[in-house]
This record gives structure tokens, sequence and C-alpha cells, in this order.
């Protein structure tokens, strides 16, 4: 058999598995539907945190390769949105337009076969999640460069939603335009973060143009569409959604920039117990004005044998000079050790809030 023989034979092959691909998708899909209408007879949500964590892991473990475990994942999100989606559609609220970091955070959670509707600030993400009119929300939470989103954090001072889950994005800006051409722009716009964590590159290629701060980089993507002297700094999605060309590609200082976005919604998230090691809960506490009492309050976490992965204050807004203190500790509150620890911890506080326990995100890169 010569190559080209061979070659006509691999691609009938391929075209075979395409076909059972299609009947076993078609076939998990009437499946997911009897499921779909199991659950609202029983009240039950469409969207289980417990039992998507549970598919992924089971995936990793059957996986052989050649595809790599992050590729089989992404796939399966997919299949998965589009089987979820049949049972009954999800509205998923994120911080817009189309094209944001946090409308990629969203997809990459939830997938495409999600209703994604975009809202205008963070305060009405979590006002319309609180209402029911969103399954879920969308928000940044922090950077790896930048900090906290303050105002993220500050809403849990007036809502009871928990926090369901968190993922991560490496932020990776682009240079675009509607030509392609870097001599046509006459001006740059985008988010006053984008710009700050590209200044080594403007400073260099494009440091006599002006740079004008907008709400988000997507806004920058779609004034840049309207005009051809204008170029925006944003992602490779927002030149796809605005149809602009990519000019100069990952211009950001720094290729270690990530960002946490956190899934709003109503419940607790149980997890199985091969997963409650995965897992991360969030806190807020407040101490009274003593000395030590915040140090008497962390060293519990220590006694526990809990790794605290983060700690940040905020002013409580009840009274001048009073702080809020947010923290995340490895661990499930289902797990003994962390009921145990938020139980000492409540008596030695003067406010505690729990905010969530989810699946810690993976960190594609790190």
């Amino acid at each position: 058999m010569d190559d080209k023989e061979y070659l006509a034979e691999l691609r009938k092959s391929i075209d075979d598995i395409d076909l059972n691909i299609v009947e076993l998708l078609n076939r998990r899909a009437t499946i997911a539907k009897d499921i779909g209408e199991i659950k609202r007879k029983l009240g039950e949500k469409p969207f289980v945190f417990a039992r998507e964590v549970e598919i992924y892991e089971k995936l990793k473990s059957l996986n052989s390769g050649p595809l790599s475990n992050d590729t089989l994942k992404n796939i399966f999100r997919e299949i998965i949105s589009a089987c979820r989606s049949i049972q009954e559609p999800i509205k998923i609220f994120y911080l817009g337009p189309a094209g944001t970091f946090t409308n990629l955070a969203a997809i990459q959670y939830f997938g495409m076969s999600s209703i994604f509707v975009p809202q205008n600030t963070i305060k009405e993400i979590f006002d319309e999640v609180e209402r029911d009119r969103a399954s879920f929300g969308v928000v940044p939470i922090e950077n790896s460069l930048e900090g906290v989103v303050a105002h993220s954090i500050d809403m849990f001072f007036e809502t009871d939603l928990k926090i369901c889950g968190e993922v991560y994005i490496r932020v990776s800006h682009n240079l675009l335009n509607k030509s392609g051409d870097i001599k046509k722009i006459k001006k740059i716009y985008s988010h006053p973060h984008a710009i700050a964590q590209c200044r080594k590159f403007l400073s260099k290629k494009l440091k006599d143009i002006p740079i004008i701060e907008v709400e988000s980089t997507a806004k920058a993507a779609a004034l840049a569409s309207h005009d051809e002297n204008v170029g925006a700094i944003a992602s490779k999605a927002a030149a796809l959604i605005y149809d602009l060309q990519i000019v100069c590609s990952e211009i950001e200082d720094d290729l270690h920039n990530y960002t946490r976005f956190i899934i709003l919604g109503h419940a607790d998230q149980p997890m199985s117990e091969n997963n409650l090691e995965n897992s991360k809960t969030s806190l807020m506490f407040s101490v009274a004005h003593k000395a030590g009492s915040l140090y008497k309050a962390l060293e519990i976490f220590a006694m526990y044998d809990i790794n605290m992965s983060k700690i940040e204050s905020r002013p409580s807004k009840r009274k001048p000079w009073d702080y809020m203190f947010f923290v995340d500790i490895l661990g499930h509150s289902d797990m003994k050790k962390i009921k145990d620890a938020i139980a000492e911890l409540t008596e030695r506080v003067s406010f505690m809030k729990i905010l969530g326990s989810y699946k810690q995100g993976e960190i594609n890169g790190l």
C-alpha cells in the first residue's frame, strides 16, 4: 500500500470514528434530557458542581493519551455544557461587555452552551443573582499583579450569596486595530489595569501615542472597531468578537499574570469524599480591638494544621478604623478539622461568616 492509499484509509477511519462520536453524543444528550426531567420532579438544580468535578476526575484517571488532561477537559466541558442546556439553559451574569476576561472566565467554567448576560458593574451582578434573575454570577476577585478587586470583596458585606467555585485566567494582552498596521494607530484605548500591565511595550513601541482609559478592554476593542486610527489593548477573544486584527500579541510586561474569578450562587457546594482535600473555604470575620485578638484568631488554623492561602483586610464600613478580614483556607467545611476550627474561631471573633466551600481552581502553566 502506497502513502496515498494509506492516507485515504486513515481518513476513512476518522470518518467512521466521527460517525460513532455523533451517535454517542446524541445518546448522551438523550440520557441527560431524561436526567433533567427527573431532576425537575425532585426539585433539583440542573448544575451540580460535585457531579461535574467527579466526571472530570474520572476522565483524568481514564486518559492514556495522546490527548492531555487539559485538552480532554476542554472537550468534555463543551459536551457537558451542551447536554446541560438540553436539561435547562443556565443563565450566567458577568462583567461585560462581551470579550472581557470575565466573559472568558465564565465560558471556561460553564462552557459555551450557557446563556451569558453582560452587566455593567460588579454590584449589578450580585444584585441579579441575589434576585434569582441569574443562575450564577462571575466576578473578578484578585489579580496576581494588581492585588484584590476591592469592590468584589466589599459586596460580601451586603449579601448572603455564596462562593460556589473559582477559575483562574492567564491575562494575556494584545494590541488590536482594524488594519493590523501599527503605523495607523493614533490613539490607544484600554482598561487602566491593562495599560499599567503593558507599560514597557507602550513606552518602547508607542511612546508618543496618547493612551485613553475606558471601563473595560472589551469596550476598547469596540471603540477600535469603529475607527481605523484607534488601537485597543484587549484579549484575542475580543479581536474575534469585534472583527479586529492582532497587531502585536502578548504585550504584557509579566507573562505570569493571572486573575482569579469567583462563581456566585445561593447554595453551599457539597463535594465527594475524594475531593474534600482539593477544596477551598472562604471566610470573613472581625475581631475586637484588643492586643493579640487577631493572633488568637489566626493561631487556630495552625493548631488544626490548616493551610491559610490568603488573608486580606478591608474597612468594615460600620465605623472608622474597624476592619473585616477575608481568609481562604484549604479544605472543605464538611471536613471534621475544618468544622472544629471554624467552631473554635467563632468563639474568638466578634463577627463570623462562611462565604462558601468549593473546588480549588486549576492554574494552568504554574
